[in-house]
């Protein structure tokens, strides 16, 4: 029998699957595709934690592939020698979460290791820092951001508030391998652990500490208040973990006109009224826009399930609600801050910025024109909160201005190390009061942007492999790209190939070669002779290859024309 015919059989016959469970496994029993796809490999743990659909099965996100997850983790812990540290978790509002939570602090607190557990659901950016004011080694967010509903996911933080460490991830997807998660696996009952102390539920005297750390980011505190009378904004949760705590921190802050989405205030892990929870899609908006027009606002802001990521629409000149990429935000964000500190003569000494290599070149332009040193880091919040890390271990006399990704992450202050919404949507808040009082919006802001530096476009192109064979797609592909590139791409001659799995960047017209000064990662960037740079990256989380495009030019129809002539390619090349 194969293995994962084996597989399927060994949870079939466990007794500590209920009912439920294994009514759902004998259903498939006559689908062998179905079965294959649930047994033939166990969810990859990485840096990223764990990610799947919820359903049994080895390959997927449930009771068990969680729990084997976190005694992995425990293991760690008790290795380093850090149990009596504690853990920090949380979770958002996605079907399950709350399950998945509990699970791992019974795990957890069975091992010897105190735990820390939020009462209700909470932001990501909450986590990481509860768990760096409790002083804890390690945390665990059961969130998977802005996927469809029938996923969720498991992250791991480790003690500066960041996710895992990549030698750390490591040892935790060792010591998972090792376990049997029906046999291997400590359990102590959950409501008994919070009796007797080994679990700590946390509650919203946390909440008003985090919210404190996050007004202190406010640039110019005056700036929302001069123009409070009739300054309106839209605010969605899209049914997740933003719904309290972001019309607080907006109400702290002087927003007196804030109108929420009342279909989307509704916590539920079905989000009824989107396909899919995630503020990158204009679709997200549509109730918001409806709203926005009849309240007469120019700002629309949706943050996802877990309240990590935020995005905005704002109306354009001809007063229809256009959208702002995650880059176009960075850059007016970054320009905004500086902007704010020159102005108020309180910029800090030796400040930094930091980006990753797939987000915008426009921030490096904008950065450079005010003397603030900018660090381009590989793709991943954690490699933003590894320079903040290492500028604090140095004790260096420099401040952290601001970080972001493309991907609709933005960090002020070093309060926490992972991507926070609920900062980002004071900050846009602020940004869009200052540029109201000069009776401008958004869009004016940022068409000022491209008319000071240039103009400048970024693209994605999302190159899905699913199924069974889908990991070996994705590796043959990268193979393809990494040894056998092209000489141009779309008629424009390739000058500079960047292998950051070999961590080289090779200049084609010398043969030279010169480090990346970064780890190892399996990403792939070509930079062509007009300045244009496509980037391709596998996903850590989900079964696709990204090619990122960062265009600049005279126009946007000249970019526009090149972004078309660079995805035909691609296609082809493909």
């Amino acid at each position: 029998m194969e293995f994962y015919k084996q597989e399927y059989q060994r949870w079939l016959a466990s007794s500590l699957l209920s009912n439920e469970e294994k009514n759902e496994l004998i259903s498939i029993s006559e689908n062998d595709l179905e079965i294959k796809e649930r047994f033939y490999s166990s969810l990859e743990f990485g840096t990223a934690g764990l990610r799947g659909k919820m359903r049994m099965g080895t390959n997927a996100m449930n009771r068990f592939t969680v729990a084997q997850a976190t005694q992995g983790l425990a293991n760690l812990i008790i290795k380093e020698g850090r149990a009596s540290d504690g853990v920090a978790i949380a979770y958002d509002s996605r079907n399950n979460s709350e399950l998945f939570a509990k699970v791992s602090a019974a795990v957890l607190a069975a091992n010897g290791i105190k735990v820390y557990i939020f009462d209700e659901l909470r932001p990501t950016p909450e986590l990481s820092f509860a768990l760096r004011e409790l002083k804890c080694v390690a945390g665990i967010n059961i969130t998977a951001s802005h996927n469809p509903k029938e996923y969720n996911g498991y992250k791991a933080y480790w003690e500066d508030g960041a996710q895992l460490p990549p030698e750390h991830a490591k040892t935790v997807s060792i010591e998972i391998d090792k376990i049997n998660l029906f046999d291997d696996i400590k359990y102590v009952d959950f409501d008994n652990a919070v009796e007797s102390g080994d679990i700590i539920i946390l509650d919203q005297e946390m909440d008003e500490k985090y919210l404190a750390a996050v007004m202190q980011q406010l640039v110019n505190p005056d700036a929302i208040t001069k123009v409070a009378d009739d300054l309106k904004i839209v605010y969605s949760p899209l049914h997740g973990t933003g719904y309290r705590l972001i019309p607080d921190i907006l109400s702290r802050c002087g927003v007196e006109h804030l109108y929420v989405v009342p279909e989307q205030m509704e916590i539920n892990g079905d989000f009824p009224t989107v396909e899919k929870p995630n503020p990158e899609y204009p679709e997200v908006f549509e109730l918001g826009v409806e709203i926005a027009n009849n309240v007469g606002s120019t700002l629309v802001i949706a943050t996802d399930p877990d309240a990590d990521r935020v995005g905005v629409v704002t109306k354009n000149n001809n007063n229809e609600f256009v959208t702002i990429s995650g880059n176009q935000m960075g850059a007016l964000l970054i320009d905004y801050i500086i902007t704010a500190y020159e102005e108020t003569g309180t910029m800090p000494n030796n400040p930094y910025a930091v980006k990753t290599i797939v987000s915008t070149e426009l921030v490096a332009k904008i950065c450079k024109a005010h003397n603030i040193k900018l660090h381009n880091v590989l793709t991943g919040f954690k490699f933003i909160g590894e320079v903040i890390k290492n500028y604090e271990q140095a004790g260096a006399d420099a401040a952290y201005l601001f970080g972001f990704e493309e991907s609709y992450g933005y960090l002020k202050g070093t309060y926490a190390r992972d991507k926070d919404a609920v900062v980002a949507t004071m900050l846009i808040c602020e940004m869009t009061a200052f540029y109201h009082a000069k009776g401008m919006t958004l869009f004016d802001a940022l068409n000022g942007l491209y008319e000071k530096y240039g103009y400048y476009l970024e693209a994605n192109q999302e190159l899905y492999m699913q199924g069974i064979d889908g990991k070996e797609k994705m590796a043959n592909l990268m193979d393809t790209l990494r040894n056998n590139a092209p000489d141009s791409i779309a008629n424009n001659r390739i000058i500079e190939i960047g292998d950051y799995l070999k961590t080289t960047i090779t200049d084609r017209r010398t043969g030279i070669s010169i480090s990346t000064n970064l780890p190892s990662s399996n990403v792939i960037s070509f930079k062509m002779e007009n300045g244009d740079v496509i980037i391709a990256r596998p996903s850590g989380t989900e079964p696709k290859i990204k090619f990122y495009y960062l265009l600049s030019g005279q126009s946007k129809a000249e970019m526009s024309e090149k972004l078309e002539s660079y995805k035909s390619f691609i296609n082809q090349f493909v």
